[in-house]
């Protein structure tokens, strides 16, 4: 199939379009039903009646962005007409929710003249808590937006305008560092004199480029002041004339520092490119085809050509969709009246800023694993890099307060977090035990110390503030690896191969003795093996914690700490413990990854643990141990180990949680099951905490419920082990070592 036909089969599929409206309320009951409309929703009218501020805390208005536009400059497309720019619009209102979760009512308005439509928007302002204009012709747009920032006292953002400029000044600053020049140095030519570039052209000499630094050209020529004497310009584009000589655009590009294309594909050549200052910056943003192409462009010269298009299949596409929905999540939570330059200056730094910075896995794989680091190829973060909410959101909520633009007030620190838990559950669960672990920061022991996502990670722990790290390898391969990623800061590193590490030798051996190890093989596990070298380092407390796993098999990963550190004075057994966070609830697996078929002593034990877990993160724990049976309704062996485990729990006085069992699993998940039915049960809501009854249920149960539940997994977690260590499964992600040295920071300070 075509993309033509893919795209058609893809807006008809049942519903059509991409769009629909859900509720936020309950509504199955009648009492629901009242509420929601007559005659309990008189109230809220009453309190907006009386105070129109409240409009914000009983409706939508504060998350809701009207996305209008008469069809007049759709894309590529042109003037289409209204109805034909409804499918982009529901688009707009796709990335809006997706990426900030930000409400949308696409309007199209079928008006041409731009008074009524000015009108017409401006009527809407008590629906709407901002207005996006969007494929909205030039000069009509530039009047439009000015006029309706004039009437209306919220947010309006016309982001064919604003968007493009904000994302490729982000694009400008990174590119002019890279190739050693300063903004005010720069000579800028633009081939475009539309909506996009005249805004982009202004947004240059916000960012510090001088105004007689910018050359701009239309499909006439060079926008000089003759052709502004002559009237051939408008009040928007007469700002950029310059000179009085008319050219082309193949003049105004000679010796230019940047080459800014908005205008359509295939106009500049490889010999206009060779005319250009050293290093060209070029910016071909013509879609679907640049002004140059990508290859002819780097081909064109010999020294660095630093390339950007509007395509996501090259490098550093300047996408809108890095701009707007942060932009106006950051106004909205302020309740900006409008978004200033000052905001939009925020957001270019913030993305700039962000691009210098380790790019997560995640990243990588959603673009075919190919590198990413800052330098020519990559200048702005991608569209899918989630760090952007909670990057360039807070730096426009910030702007918004300084300029004044905000009428309400917010806690920066903590509004970072809030929008980081929009992310999902688990940001937010993390977030509680990383804020934690940065209270007192422990020295994390890191076994492969060699590897690059370790050596990623421990860069991120350092730079939050989260740990210690230790990188147990050899100092130049580290170094050098660090150097390489382009990560700037100074590792801690232990080599257990140089060094007098005897004291290190005489306690595994003294350890280890009397289980057929000699001092021979003591020497070269402490020489040979980081994982006995960074469990005796735990044990002889030179480090608090220690991470391991990451390209070893579990059991092997395992057999060290179990062997040096073992179990806590007051546990036998160790556990593996996934917390799996949905939407809306989090629930702790165990045991997942270590006892092949516990009896009811282990499972009761691993139940304490695991509630002790849950306490770390805020939850408070109600455990279910979990079988094919309800509370007697099958005899077997099977089942009587976790209700026999229950028993010993509820007899145990340091038990001071709610634990039942034996109990099917949708038993333990849905309150009206357990409730209903079982009022006899000791948990007073659903279980948060999942005892398994034996390593292959438990190991089946949390991927079934992370696969098709749509949950986010944090885990193994390691739990009754005497000091802090956890084992990491092979191929896990920066995020999942930073995740599980918090927990083992978290573990030590307690």
């Amino acid at each position: 199939m075509t993309l033509e036909d893919d795209a058609r089969e893809y807006h008809r599929r049942i519903p059509p379009g991409k769009v629909e409206i859900a509720t936020t309320k309950p509504t199955n009951t009648q009492r629901d039903l009242s509420l929601a409309y007559s005659p309990g929703v008189a109230t809220p009218c009453r309190d907006i009646a009386e105070n129109p501020e409240q409009a914000y805390r009983n409706t939508v208005k504060g998350n809701l962005v009207g996305v209008v536009s008469n069809g007049s400059a759709v894309l590529g497309l042109g003037d289409i007409g209204a109805q034909a720019s409804k499918p982009v619009m529901e688009g707009k209102g796709v990335l809006f929710k997706r990426f900030a979760d930000i409400d949308v009512f696409d309007i199209e308005l079928d008006l041409d003249d731009p008074d009524t439509f000015t009108q017409a928007v401006a009527a809407m302002e008590p629906t709407f808590g901002g207005i996006n204009l969007e494929d909205i012709k030039a000069p009509e747009c530039f009047e439009i937006e000015s006029d309706l920032s004039e009437r209306m006292d919220i947010p309006v953002f016309h982001d064919d305008q604003h968007g493009t400029a904000i994302i490729s000044g982000a694009a400008l600053q990174n590119a002019a560092d890279i190739v050693g020049k300063n903004l005010s140095d720069l000579h800028v030519t633009f081939a475009g004199a539309g909506a996009a570039a005249t805004a982009t052209a202004r947004f240059y000499v916000s960012l510090g480029i001088p105004r007689e630094n910018i050359t701009m050209c239309d499909i006439d020529g060079i926008l000089s002041e003759a052709r502004a004497e002559a009237g051939d310009l408008n009040e928007f584009t007469e700002p950029f004339a310059c000179g009085e000589d008319d050219g082309e655009l193949e003049d105004a590009m000679e010796g230019a520092d940047v080459f800014v294309g908005l205008s359509v594909g295939g106009i500049v050549s490889q010999e206009m490119v060779r005319t250009m200052a050293d290093d060209p910056i070029i910016f071909a943003m013509a879609n679907p085809d640049p002004e140059i192409t990508y290859e002819d462009a780097k081909d064109a010269r010999d020294d660095t050509v630093i390339m950007a298009t509007g395509r996501s299949d090259y490098p550093n596409q300047v996408n809108n969709v890095l701009g707007f929905p942060f932009i106006f999540r950051g106004a909205l939570d302020v309740r900006a009246t409008e978004i200033n330059e000052e905001m939009k200056l925020a957001a270019a730094d913030a993305l700039a800023d962000l691009a210098r910075e380790d790019v997560p896995d995640a990243v990588v794989k959603a673009y075919g694993d190919e590198p990413l680091q800052f330098g020519p190829d990559y200048l702005i973060p991608k569209p899918l890099d989630q760090r952007v909410l909670y990057e360039v959101t807070p730096a426009v909520a910030r702007a918004a307060i300084e300029s004044g633009a905000a009428r309400t007030e917010r806690d920066l620190d903590a509004y970072r977090e809030e929008l980081e838990a929009r992310l999902g559950k688990s940001r937010e669960m993390m977030r509680v035990v990383m804020n934690k672990a940065q209270s007192d920061p422990k020295r994390v022991a890191l076994a492969e110390g060699e590897n690059e996502k370790t050596i990623r990670a421990a860069s991120q722990l350092v730079e939050d503030g989260i740990a210690e790290p230790v990188l147990i390898g050899r100092r130049d391969h580290i170094l050098q690896k660090t150097e390489e990623l382009g990560l700037d800061f100074d590792p801690v590193v232990v080599n257990p191969r140089e060094g007098e590490w005897t004291h290190y030798v005489d306690y595994l051996y003294e350890h280890r003795q009397r289980k057929g190890l000699t001092r021979t093989e003591a020497n070269e596990l402490i020489r040979q093996d980081s994982n006995y070298f960074a469990s005796v380092m735990v044990e002889m407390g030179d480090a608090d914690a220690m991470l391991t796993g990451l390209t070893n098999h579990y059991p092997s990963a395992l057999r060290p700490p179990l062997q040096v550190i073992g179990t806590a004075e007051n546990a036998n057994y160790a556990a593996g413990v996934y917390m799996l966070t949905f939407r809306n609830r989090v629930v702790f697996c165990a045991d997942t990854t270590v006892n092949l078929d516990p009896d009811e002593e282990v499972l009761a034990e691993v139940t304490k643990h695991t509630a002790e877990l849950a306490k770390r993160f805020n939850v408070e724990p109600r455990a279910a141990l979990l079988s094919y049976s309800d509370f007697g309704s099958v005899e077997t062996e099977g089942v009587r180990k976790p209700r026999n485990a229950v028993n010993i729990l509820h007899d145990d006085p340091d038990v001071d949680f709610p634990v039942d069992g034996e109990m099917q699993a949708d038993t333990a998940l849905v309150e009206e099951m357990l409730t209903e039915t079982y009022e006899f049960a000791e948990l007073d809501g659903p279980a948060n905490v999942l005892v398994f009854p034996n390593l292959e249920a438990g190991n089946i149960g949390y991927k079934v419920l992370q696969r098709l539940g749509g949950a986010e997994a944090i885990g193994p977690m390691l739990v009754g082990m005497d000091k802090p260590v956890y084992v990491l499964q092979r191929g896990d992600e920066v995020k999942d070592i930073v995740n599980l040295a918090s927990v083992a920071v978290v573990d030590a300070q307690e």
